[in-house]
């Protein structure tokens, strides 16, 4: 099949959003598919890209790291009819997912839409947050899922959450696999030396970007706490973004800055040592439709301990390859860690032992499989049009449809959001 991925944020963008695309993509393109990767141009270039339409866009929008698509571009439209798509991927449902729906809708293909983000929790990146700003966004994924020929949920809690919300389109459970071989085998003692971690501390990690809707200022005072109360406890940051200097901040007040451990955004062998070298991955996101880096953890075998939230329950079972901290306090995540911490190595190792097991569920080639599989279905279902007379009509038909439903789904979210009656599903 030749698949056209459009996505709003792509590599070197570090985030979920962006890793999911390159894993699918990668795995697709080994599994013998073509695939076309259509994202936004970053400060930061990547050289002698392969398959890669970049869009001109607006650089670090508001203050973040993120890059925001003008999709506006003639050489798409030439890239798109040499390559001959047989569908389309949107991965959002707003800037370059509204041109997916236009490409869908011109050239009569299916069109899948992963929803993978709760975007209500990304608002404070826009100017004049508000309550009603977040209901627009809730509206806005909906109304687009329900214009999707299939959407990909990356959870069961967001499937459930998806059709709570009106999406009656079809809903597969999808999630984002793990390359296993990338995680094992780490050098955790060679990443504890160079990042001046004693090869005996137990070491708390945690990996993604460094931004607000993480909730790292919970996770932050968690570990605090547990370091006032143990004196082998590390902190081991992988990432980088917006809270970083809050965090060091926070450490350097407490005294506590040599027992922090800030390695930047790391790839490859360098993060899969700096997993290796952690006894426990901490996390207290609540925004995540999906747990990539639980998985990751897993895979190299690191337990973890999570909040109670979408993305995480599908992942971590309680007591048997980490905790489930079903109550969103201090407390209960202060308890669950030092649990882990006072375990008897024995009990340790069958921890590590079924992290490693769970992580094998969720391997990328099976997670692959899986989404090629309703691929077929629904390419399957679609007839390409010729290119005679009529087909021509159709194409720009089906165009300025595409133009219609795209201003009726912004104007009924907008209506919807400013009706005081209309209440924001959580």
């Amino acid at each position: 099949m030749n698949i056209v991925m459009l996505t709003n944020t792509y590599l070197p963008h570090v985030g979920g959003v962006a890793r999911s695309v390159d894993a699918f993509s990668r795995e697709y393109r080994r599994q013998g598919h073509q695939v076309l990767v259509v994202a936004p141009e970053f400060a930061e270039k990547i050289d002698n890209e392969k398959d890669v339409v970049r869009i001109p866009a607006i650089q670090n929008f508001n203050g973040s790291d993120f890059s925001v698509a003008l999709p506006l571009s003639g050489e798409l439209t030439e890239r798109l009819d040499f390559f001959e798509p047989d569908l389309v991927h949107s991965h959002h449902p707003f800037l370059l997912g509204m041109t997916a729906l236009r490409i869908a809708r011109s050239r009569e293909l299916p069109l899948i839409f992963t929803h993978h983000t709760l975007y209500e929790r990304y608002t404070h990146y826009v100017p004049a947050d508000s309550e009603t700003l977040k209901r627009f966004v809730i509206e806005l994924a909906t109304r687009y899922g329900n214009l999707a020929s299939m959407v990909f949920a990356p959870s069961e809690s967001v499937a459930d959450l998806l059709r709570e919300r009106g999406v009656k389109r079809p809903i597969a459970v999808v999630p984002t696999g793990v390359q296993l071989e990338n995680y094992r085998h780490g050098d955790g003692a060679s990443a504890r030396q160079q990042y001046n971690i004693p090869q005996s501390a137990f070491v708390i990690g945690h990996l993604g970007r460094l931004a607000e809707e993480k909730n790292l200022d919970f996770l932050t005072d968690v570990v605090i706490e547990l370091m006032h109360r143990n004196d082998d406890i590390h902190f081991l940051v992988v990432g980088a973004g917006p809270m970083q200097q809050r965090i060091r901040s926070l450490f350097d007040t407490q005294s506590l800055s040599s027992r922090l451990h800030l390695t930047g955004t790391l790839q490859g062998d360098a993060q899969r040592d700096a997993y290796s070298a952690m006894n426990v991955f901490g996390f207290s996101s609540t925004s995540e439709t999906q747990g990539m880096v639980l998985t990751e953890a897993m895979a190299a075998g690191v337990p973890v301990v999570a909040l109670d939230a979408s993305g995480c329950r599908e992942v971590v079972e309680d007591r048997i390859n980490g905790r489930l901290v079903l109550k969103h306090s201090t407390r209960e995540m202060i308890a669950a860690l030092q649990w882990v911490h006072d375990l008897a190595p024995e009990e340790y190792q069958r921890l590590c032992q079924a992290a490693l097991q769970t992580a094998e569920r969720f391997s990328m080639e099976n997670c692959a499989a899986s989404a090629l599989r309703h691929y077929q279905s629904l390419v399957h279902q679609h007839w390409p049009l010729d290119d005679s007379l009529y087909a021509q009509w159709m194409r720009l038909r089906n165009t300025i449809g595409a133009q219609w439903e795209i201003l009726e789904g912004v104007t009924g979210a907008a209506t919807a959001a400013l009706d005081p009656d209309h209440a924001l599903k959580k």
